[in-house]
């Protein structure tokens, strides 16, 4: 990724919770999106161009809904839980209890880890703290299916109305209704199959998703219009 993003400053943060960034009571996206706010406004990026992989991708889209952004790059995340909300929301009892990461090793074992080079899968072992996932996907074991519809509706409404660019990246076709109920909302949206790494695309196939992000600064430099940006 370095050579395809030469020339552009590129900065990863901790989410709330996560690496070296504090722990938090609550984790709700709305908290969580200006947290992020405020870490980008302190370094300086005023118009970003958000990169987010799985719950990482609706954060960026719920910040773009709210705070000035060039562009939002999604890395194999449907902003409709849909299937994985319902399952979630079934095993709930047992997020809840000790024996929760039994529901992230059912999880894990489909998301194609194993179609990665094996010094690649060492970068995705992990067993998450209890208080994150509860945290993160507080929203989907919160909300009902058709509040987090109008939710992620409003987001996408607002990003068409600034002109902000998005590029939706999965590793397979998504359902024609989740396309259909997406286009209609952000019609100019672009949308990438990138098989062969599961739900790591960014760590099998880093240069690809380096080069969509350059096409981002180099196609869309002034992408915000409306809203006084």
């Amino acid at each position: 990724m370095v050579t395809a993003l030469e020339g552009r400053r590129v900065l990863a943060v901790d989410l709330p919770g996560h690496g070296e960034s504090c722990h938090r009571d609550s984790y709700d996206m709305g908290e969580v999106v200006e947290v992020v706010h405020a870490a980008l406004l302190d370094a300086g990026a005023h118009l970003p161009i958000l990169v987010g992989h799985s719950l990482g991708a609706v954060l960026a889209t719920a910040y773009a809904g709210r705070h000035p952004t060039r562009a939002v790059l999604n890395i194999d995340q449907p902003l409709l839980p849909g299937p994985f909300g319902d399952y979630l929301r079934s095993v709930e009892p047992v997020l809840r209890g000790p024996e929760y990461l039994n529901i992230w090793d059912t999880l894990s074992a489909g998301m194609g880890a194993d179609q990665l080079a094996p010094h690649l899968r060492t970068l995705l072992r992990s067993d998450p703290r209890q208080d994150l996932l509860l945290g993160y996907w507080s929203e989907i074991l919160q909300m009902t299916p058709t509040a987090l519809r109008a939710e992620r509706t409003q987001e996408l409404t607002a990003l068409r109305e600034a002109g902000t660019a998005y590029h939706h990246v999965s590793r397979a076709a998504m359902p024609p209704g989740y396309r259909e109920w997406f286009n209609a909302l952000l019609p100019e949206a672009a949308f990438t199959v990138l098989p062969g790494s599961g739900h790591f695309p960014h760590v099998g196939q880093p240069q690809a998703l380096a080069r969509i992000v350059s096409d981002f600064s180099d196609v869309h430099p002034m992408v915000h219009r409306r809203r006084g940006r």
